[in-house]
């Protein structure tokens, strides 16, 4: 096996070359757990030698998030400083590494006041969405192994270490190429899609049609996500019908929800049912208007992996599933829901059907090759 700190360099590259692109002159933020220095020390080099400039390093420890909100009063909780606002408004490239130490930090924490953070927040997240959809911004989230992270997908920390590094394809030779290729396989389910009004989902834990007419499906090439692995869109608002049943849980912030079923009337949520967690879920569901509306619509692609992990960089593209998201659509598809929350929730299709305006298309968790 070749040494952690070559796959950790080229996946360094990876970022700085194909997700983002760094140009000479770019003003670039990363975001970073603490643990991922390697990674940022990496990925830093790569910005100053394709001529960016690193503005700001920001490394995050869950400790410091859950000091605040136990302690924030009300007037810090809801505050949204201008200088992050100029931020969002001003730099070229977000590079954001997901490494957190503890994955669980705000389960004691009362979901009112992640709720209201959330509502606070949302004037940055819609700068942040709007300027993406513009192409004024480039960013990208991309994946550091930890040892919490090994844990929640019930791995140990090599067995973890080697699945980042298929999941990303950092383990080829050239990981840029092993991209292009698999974002062109994309691209020819994304374009069949677009042709696509309605669809239609049936098997075990589903029944359950929604129509995407005039909106646009997205190719999840790598560029956003590291890795990638889907095609989204943001569906027709009021059409969701029928019910799913979400083979894997649900999370939020470190909350966990198992064993949901949601049933759907004229686009809204009308019931929702939990095995564990349901009052969380339900609170969520009610958080403002949109919230209980759908934003997204996805198939997973990736199929380096090929597992549960807890985290939803790696689960929302397990290949041969699909995954709705409550709340907030993203611009470029068309979509229009707006809320202050994007809450996955993941469905195994690897025994089902999917048809698009009523021909088969889809089955046993693969798109069939003839159709597209």
């Amino acid at each position: 096996m070749m040494s952690g700190h070559v796959y950790v360099s080229r996946l360094a590259r990876l970022i700085a070359e194909y997700c983002v692109s760094i140009r000479k002159g770019d003003e670039v933020v990363i975001n970073a757990g603490l643990e991922a220095l390697p990674l940022v020390r990496e990925i830093y080099r790569e910005i100053v030698q394709r001529g960016g400039y690193p503005l700001l390093v920001n490394l995050r420890d869950e400790v410091l998030d859950e000091i605040f909100y136990k302690y924030a009063p009300d007037e810090v909780l809801e505050h949204v400083s201008p200088i992050e606002r100029q931020l969002v408004e001003g730099i070229n490239v977000s590079i954001s590494i997901l490494a957190p130490s503890h994955t669980r930090h705000l389960t004691s924490i009362d979901p009112d006041k992640v709720s209201r953070r959330s509502k606070a927040r949302h004037v940055l997240s819609r700068i942040f969405l709007e300027r993406s959809a513009r192409g004024e911004l480039r960013w990208t989230l991309a994946p550091y192994p930890t040892r919490a992270l090994a844990q929640e997908a019930d791995m140990s920390i090599l067995e973890y270490e080697e699945f980042v590094f298929h999941a990303t394809m950092v383990d080829r030779e050239d990981p840029v190429r092993a991209w292009v290729e698999q974002a062109r396989w994309q691209q020819r389910i994304a374009d069949f899609l677009n042709r696509v009004s309605e669809l239609h989902y049936k098997g075990p834990g589903i029944d359950f049609h929604i129509q995407v007419h005039g909106r646009k499906w997205i190719n999840d090439d790598g560029k956003y996500n590291m890795p990638g692995g889907e095609v989204f869109t943001g569906p027709v608002e009021d059409t969701a019908e029928g019910y799913i049943e979400f083979d894997y849980p649900a999370i939020w912030r470190g909350r966990e929800v198992s064993g949901i079923k949601l049933v759907f009337r004229r686009g809204e949520v009308v019931e929702a049912y939990a095995r564990k967690g349901a009052e969380f879920l339900r609170k969520m569901i009610a958080t403002d208007e949109g919230s209980k509306r759908l934003g997204e619509l996805a198939f997973g692609l990736n199929y380096n992996i090929t597992r549960f992990t807890r985290e939803i960089l790696f689960d929302e593209k397990i290949g041969g599933t699909m995954h709705i998201a409550l709340g907030s659509s993203y611009p470029e598809t068309g979509g229009k829901n707006v809320s202050s929350i994007h809450w996955d929730m993941i469905k195994s299709l690897r025994n089902h059907k999917v048809y698009a305006d009523g021909d088969l298309v889809y089955e046993n968790g693969r798109f069939i090759e003839e159709v597209l």
